[in-house]
């Protein structure tokens, strides 16, 4: 599979998810106490991504 979300353990403990494509790094996000709301941030991301505005800043 080309791309994935991947949870790990940070090195304070806590859980993060990275949203990998052809294995490079394309974002993380921050610091989860438990793996559940570390999940429910994937769940969050597949729902309410496809449809998100994007807001240029550099403008």
């Amino acid at each position: 599979m080309a791309h994935k979300f991947e949870i790990y353990k940070d090195k304070a403990g806590e859980f993060r998810v990275r949203f990998k494509y052809n294995s490079e790094v394309m974002f993380s996000t921050e610091g989860y106490s438990s793996k559940a709301s570390a999940k429910a941030a994937i769940d969050s991301m597949k729902k309410n991504g496809p449809d998100a505005p994007v807001d240029d800043t550099t403008d």
